[in-house]
């Protein structure tokens, strides 16, 4: 069995995961913050799409961004002579923008149950307002974010559309776990599959029992 699908996806999984993670936080924070419903709405809206949009769509608009004719995929090519699509570079691309709605909505909701009191009593007690999100808001929200940041990478881990679609199935580069099962199946090798089937989920079981974990551990601590 090839050993280099799953090097690559732990990697792209791994890079993926730490700017999503922040990056959901961040947006999440930003959007409860909003006063205007209808803006909140559309930033919502947009900023959930890539969940509900079949991942190829997605994948679609990414390859039309970064590809050599795309705006940001020219740009590279022309000024650091790097090219974005068909690299693995391309593949976290993929995993950062088809994750990042689970860490998102993950954040978010747990910010939302955050009582609104705590932070009123930070600023009254002249706080910043980034530590009052550190210290107040993400201290509280904390099972929450980390369930976000599970899901998040377990989405990374095992994204296949988008990849397809902006990174391609390069062995060696851009061949994550997913399209290495498709490339096995395809040749007829059920074997190497079945050993990058049953490693996506053993990944996927654990992130669901940590959350469960999380989740229970979290409902003891406030009885």
């Amino acid at each position: 069995m090839d050993w280099t699908p799953i090097l690559i996806s732990m990697k792209t999984a791994s890079v993926s995961i730490l700017i999503t993670f922040f990056l959901g936080l961040i947006i999440a924070w930003i959007i409860i913050k909003l006063k205007n419903n209808t803006l909140k709405i559309i930033l919502d809206g947009i900023f959930t799409l890539p969940i509900v949009l079949p991942p190829t769509v997605v994948g679609f608009f990414l390859l039309y961004i970064f590809g050599i004719r795309g705006p940001i995929g020219s740009f590279f090519i022309e000024f650091f002579a790097v090219k974005i699509a068909f690299s693995w570079e391309a593949t976290v691309i993929a995993a950062v923008v088809m994750s990042f709605p689970l860490m998102y909505r993950s954040a978010r909701g747990a910010f939302e149950q955050v009582d609104s009191n705590l932070l009123d009593a930070g600023r009254t007690l002249g706080m910043s307002e980034w530590k009052i999100f550190w210290k107040v808001l993400f201290a509280n929200a904390l099972p929450g974010v980390i369930s976000g940041g599970i899901l998040a990478y377990a989405r990374g881990l095992g994204e296949f559309g988008a990849t397809a679609m902006i990174a391609g199935n390069i062995a060696g580069q851009t061949r994550t776990l997913p399209m290495a099962v498709y490339s096995e199946v395809a040749a007829g090798n059920m074997g190497d599959a079945f050993n990058y089937v049953i490693f996506i989920v053993i990944i996927a079981f654990i992130a669901i029992f940590i959350m469960d974990y999380i989740s229970i551990h979290n409902e003891k601590k406030w009885r």
